[in-house]
């Protein structure tokens, strides 16, 4: 009897002792922008590169307006659209980045402690229900901690392909901005720029359009990797919750 009231004694205790380590330290660390340094790292580094290639669009759009006539207007039109793909990418970033820290916070601050609770309380009442509802939270709550990190990871695998190809972008329009500047300064460009457009024969031309195929090409990588990406994990974490876990998860529906 006495080792069987010690053996019950150390059920209820234990989970306890977890749940105040989960509140008091764990979630200290999971919260905390330290932990998540290589993360955030990786997402520091993608919001610069989609700065950088928001700021290219504009100048090179800004300097498709020095040639002559209506020929390259629509790629300048093109161009300056393409500001408000750089944002939703930035925005989708920047939501990565506040999910890192809230998810660990709330899995151990909340999910794990309750589950942990239950646990305990579950030594006496011994019913099965909530024994699927504390295997539920504990896993759940580590499926969201994981979400970002493997969207993120996820992403740097599919982004290190295009990562030269993005750069080249950059560099190709910055070199485009120059160059449509520095021929605008000639005396006499643009008659002779005019000329070589309706001759068909214009560099300038071919390259302002070369860029904007680029630009397209990269913010389809962008919206790929920091858009859809963490929307099929976490569509992936939903789904494996189910299978594990019988877990039925209704998703919304439009109702007629």
């Amino acid at each position: 009897m006495m080792n069987m009231n010690g053996k019950k004694i150390a059920m209820v205790v234990a989970p306890l002792i977890i749940a105040l380590l989960s509140i008091f330290v764990v979630t200290r660390f999971a919260a905390s922008p330290e932990f998540h340094a290589k993360t955030i790292q990786s997402l520091d580094d993608k919001r610069t590169t989609v700065m950088e290639l928001a700021a290219a669009s504009a100048a090179t759009s800004a300097a498709i307006t020095l040639i002559p006539g209506d020929t390259a207007t629509p790629i300048a039109e093109k161009l300056a659209d393409m500001s408000s793909y750089f944002l939703i990418v930035i925005c989708a970033i920047y939501l990565e980045k506040y999910l890192l820290t809230i998810t660990g916070y709330a899995a151990f601050m909340f999910l794990i402690p309750i589950a942990c609770a239950l646990y305990s309380a579950n030594v006496f009442l011994q019913k099965d229900l909530w024994k699927n509802i504390i295997r539920k939270l504990i896993f759940f709550g580590f499926a969201i901690v994981l979400v970002v990190p493997a969207s993120v990871k996820l992403s740097d695998l599919i982004e290190e392909t295009y990562n030269s190809s993005i750069q080249t972008t950059i560099d190709q329009a910055k070199d485009t901005t120059d160059e449509i500047k520095e021929n605008a300064e000639d005396e006499g460009f643009l008659e002779g720029f005019w000329n070589k457009i309706t001759d068909g024969v214009s560099s300038i031309a071919a390259k302002v359009e070369n860029s904007l195929n680029n630009f397209i090409e990269a913010i389809a990588v962008m919206i790929v990797t920091s858009c859809l990406i963490p929307i099929l994990v976490l569509f992936f974490f939903i789904w494996l919750v189910k299978i594990v876990l019988g877990l039925n998860v209704e998703l919304p529906r439009k109702k007629v």
